[in-house]
């Protein structure tokens, strides 16, 4: 059947006689049952058009696509980038951060040659994958750029999973206000949309909670959870489920409510399972062993070995956050259990994973390095590990991470005979929680003068 001949095709005959003539083939070469000598000698005229078989037909024969004999243009280019960039997504869905890293910034320095489509999947796993590698300041910039274009709209796949990384992104680096305003906004523009509670709610709201239970706002953060709980089940969605058990045990935990937190993290884990996110499983039995040593009374025989099945599979998909949060509770196990020296090398390799940056990890490794040098009778090495965590602490902003951090500090100087020492340390964990200091009566009487 002939089709009717277009501008675009109108040089497909020329296209054909020059690669048939820079092959040595003569057109005969080119005739097949379909299309004889003589129809082959009028495609090449322009006065027929070939239909889709025979365009294919003879695209083969001569080594080419039928998309450069329509278009003049060679489609080899983007073949190639679509195997890139599936390349590229399936190494980040298995965890190959650095290989997808790689593979995305390499066809981004081909935009040129990229349709937008590609160019914006590939700048969204290029964000992905330098988050994953605890590349955040690499990371932002990114979101931030990707938030604001209008290619995105609003409530659409794209823009929910660059808006939830944006929000964590800005959260774990320390920016818990901007990380929550970013969140809240969102769900707004969701709300505004008139739906129900969708799935794009539940992973909004999963990472505000995180945000919310970060800063201490725990009230904000159980109500949040309470709307999206129903939702999540009704969903069906195992993932989904888990995530707002996960962040309701976090909560629970934070309120005292260690039995219910433990009931809440096992729950998140039980669903959890059921999926194939390696590192959510690993953190989700990383939450319930840190439980385990809360307990009253503790459990550090268990929750050791739940402990050293998340570090398994954290070494293979997880983090250097997530590596070294098991490190210190693998150190506090060891440390009730008795063994020192194992609980040392535990907190020794949690501050190598993190390094020596004012972060709240690094402080709350070199507490439970003062802990034990305190338990092995070295109280200079233990003074030493104290003033520098109290050091990292105050170049950080308020949180809740914080303000346990300085409990911590606070209750091993007043333990080992430090009074104002712990008092200035409890001082500091009120004020991370947000509650400020009394004003004195000499500074009342100055204002009313």
């Amino acid at each position: 059947m002939e089709h009717t001949r277009t501008a675009q095709e109108g040089d497909l005959g020329s296209r054909i006689r020059a690669l048939r003539i820079q092959h040595g083939l003569k057109q005969q070469d080119l005739a097949s049952a379909e299309a004889s000598t003589s129809y082959i000698s009028l495609i090449e005229s322009g006065k027929r058009v070939p239909s889709p078989p025979v365009l294919a037909a003879i695209a083969e024969k001569l080594g080419t696509s039928t998309t450069y004999l329509r278009t003049g243009r060679d489609d080899h280019p983007a073949e190639a980038a679509r195997l890139k960039l599936a390349f590229a997504e399936i190494a980040l869905r298995n965890g190959d951060n650095g290989e997808a890293l790689q593979a995305f910034g390499e066809l981004l320095t081909e935009q040129a040659s990229l349709d937008p489509s590609t160019i914006l999947r590939a700048r969204i796993g290029q964000a992905t994958a330098l988050e994953n590698t605890d590349r955040l300041e690499a990371a932002i910039p990114i979101l931030d750029d990707l938030s604001r274009d209008p290619a995105i709209v609003v409530g659409s796949d794209d823009w929910c999973r660059v808006t939830v990384a944006l929000c964590r992104c800005y959260r774990n680096a320390g920016d818990i206000a901007l990380s929550i305003d970013i969140g809240e906004r969102a769900v707004a523009q969701l709300d505004a949309l008139g739906l129900d509670t969708t799935m794009d709610h539940v992973q909004l709201g999963v990472t505000l909670m995180g945000s919310y239970h970060m800063r201490g706002d725990l009230t904000r953060a159980q109500l949040l959870g309470e709307r999206l709980l129903p939702a999540a089940e009704a969903q069906g969605s195992y993932g989904a489920r888990g995530a707002v058990y996960w962040n309701a045990g976090l909560v629970a935990s934070s309120r005292g409510r260690t039995s219910e937190a433990i009931a809440l993290t096992e729950r998140a884990l039980a669903m959890m399972s059921e999926g194939d996110n390696a590192r959510h499983i690993g953190i989700l039995k990383l939450n319930c062993g840190s439980l385990l040593l809360e307990t009253d009374p503790p459990e550090p025989a268990r929750a050791l070995e739940i402990l050293e099945s998340a570090q398994q599979s954290l070494v293979e998909v997880g983090n250097a956050d997530d590596l070294s949060r098991c490190e210190i509770k693998l150190a506090d196990a060891q440390k009730q259990l008795g063994h020192w020296d194992a609980a040392a090398a535990h907190a020794e390799r949690a501050l190598g994973l993190v390094g020596a940056d004012s972060r709240v990890l690094s402080a709350l490794a070199r507490t439970y390095l003062a802990e034990i040098c305190f338990l092995r009778g070295i109280p200079e090495d233990a003074t030493q590990h104290l003033h520098a965590a109290a050091r990292q602490l105050r170049h950080l902003q308020p949180s809740l991470d914080s303000a346990h951090t300085w409990r911590h500090l606070g209750d091993l100087w007043r333990r080992h005979g430090e009074p104002s020492e712990a008092l200035k340390a409890y001082d500091m964990a009120l004020t991370a929680v947000g509650v400020a200091k009394t004003r004195t009566p000499e500074a009342a009487l100055t204002d009313q003068r």
